[in-house]
């Protein structure tokens, strides 16, 4: 697991539009990359509708792209790859929950409402994201919701307060609100409004080049976390900074 209290000292290289840093005490003042941009994963603020501030719960195997912001209480399983320029922000509506294997792509915004939520095993949950899912670029997950397992969530598409099941495909640009619950394996088409239960349940089954596509996406972005995680280094700070261990000297 990550750990809030741990930080590797790096002085930071003066030519910021270089993504290094120069770590103390290396040889020869040799520069080698880290992710140097994922800057802010930390407690949520203290408010009259949450006096709780919990720092987030994020499996040392995750991968989180620059520019990426995870706040409150929120677990994030393993081998879950969070892109460039997402927003997980648990301040609001608490808490959330990302499953193992799945990937949030660049852009995406993770909020919900206070006091509004869904129960998944028992516990309650603001948003609620299964193994396997992909959620891709631009979308927005806004709870109080629930995303199944082995679900995509296409484009700039917008799921809030609904619960979507196993299986599911929501096509790019599509809209799936307003207390609905779509079944296991449903096809939303791009551009769809789900906004009434009879359009839940008129929609038909993910058609099979649909669900091929889901499992590649699910594979490339596993395999992008392993990638990005060696290229950035194996010693992660909370703050999202990486470096390689094999290049630190100790004293």
């Amino acid at each position: 697991m990550w750990n809030e209290n741990k930080c590797i000292e790096l002085k930071a290289n003066k030519n910021f539009d270089q993504s290094i840093v120069e770590i103390k005490k290396i040889n020869n003042d040799t520069k080698y990359p880290v992710n140097l941009y994922s800057y802010f994963v930390g407690k949520n603020p203290y408010t009259s509708f949450n006096a709780s501030s919990k720092y987030p719960s994020i499996e040392s195997s995750v991968f989180i792209g620059p520019f990426s912001t995870i706040i409150g209480d929120v677990t994030i399983n393993k081998h879950v790859f969070i892109a460039c320029n997402v927003t997980i922000r648990a301040d609001e509506g608490t808490p959330f929950y990302i499953g193992s294997n799945s990937n949030i792509q660049d852009g995406v915004i993770f909020h919900g409402l206070k006091n509004n939520q869904f129960v998944v095993n028992k516990k309650k949950y603001s948003i609620y994201v299964g193994d396997n899912t992909s959620i891709a670029h631009g979308a927005l997950i806004h709870g109080p919701c629930i995303v199944g397992n082995n679900v995509f969530v296409g484009f700039n598409s917008l799921v809030f307060n609904s619960i979507v099941e196993d299986g599911c495909y929501i096509a790019s640009n599509a809209t799936v609100s307003d207390g609905v619950r779509i079944k296991a394996n449903k096809f939303v088409p791009t551009g769809a409004l789900i906004d009434t239960q009879a359009k839940a349940d008129d929609l038909d089954n993910v058609p099979k080049d649909s669900s091929d596509f889901a499992k590649k996406v699910v594979k490339v972005n596993v395999e992008l976390k392993s990638s990005y995680s060696l290229m950035f280094g194996d010693v992660k700070c909370s703050c999202g900074l990486c470096c390689n261990s094999k290049r630190l000297e100790y004293n």
